[in-house]
């Protein structure tokens, strides 16, 4: 069974985020869809989210295109949680950060081979982006 994984906030659950998983299920049999620990929301974003981390994983569980659903690492470290779930296949939405050589090469450097990663299209980011939306 091919597993694809995408990791995200996913605050407010719109139409670009199921395309999004629509997407990257298209890629795999399986999608595991890891939503971002309140705390690390605050870290990167500046501001805590909206809903709380446990709201965000019922409404990402509810999209047909998801398999599974999980919080991300208590410790921030997803590396152990791409080895945990082997997938082989990381998506990444159109605006996500790092660069995909970047974390090729980060992936490479945690002995995490035959990963391929694959940036997804947008979907109507003119009317479905997160920072428009909150």
């Amino acid at each position: 069974m091919k597993r694809a994984m995408v990791f995200g906030t996913f605050d407010i659950l719109h139409p670009g985020h199921i395309d999004f998983f629509r997407q990257a299920k298209e890629l795999a049999d399986y999608l595991i869809v890891v939503v971002a620990r309140n705390k690390y929301v605050q870290e990167a974003k500046g501001k805590v989210p909206k809903n709380l981390e446990r709201s965000r994983v019922q409404k990402v569980r509810s999209s047909p295109y998801v398999n599974k659903t999980i919080l991300g690492s208590r410790v921030h470290n997803f590396y152990r949680t791409i080895r945990t779930y082997k997938p082989a296949i990381i998506a990444l939405g159109y605006d996500q950060k790092p660069s995909l050589s970047k974390l090729k090469m980060d992936l490479r450097k945690h002995r995490l081979k035959n990963i391929t990663l694959v940036r997804l299209r947008p979907h109507k980011p003119h009317v479905y982006k997160s920072s428009k939306l909150t």
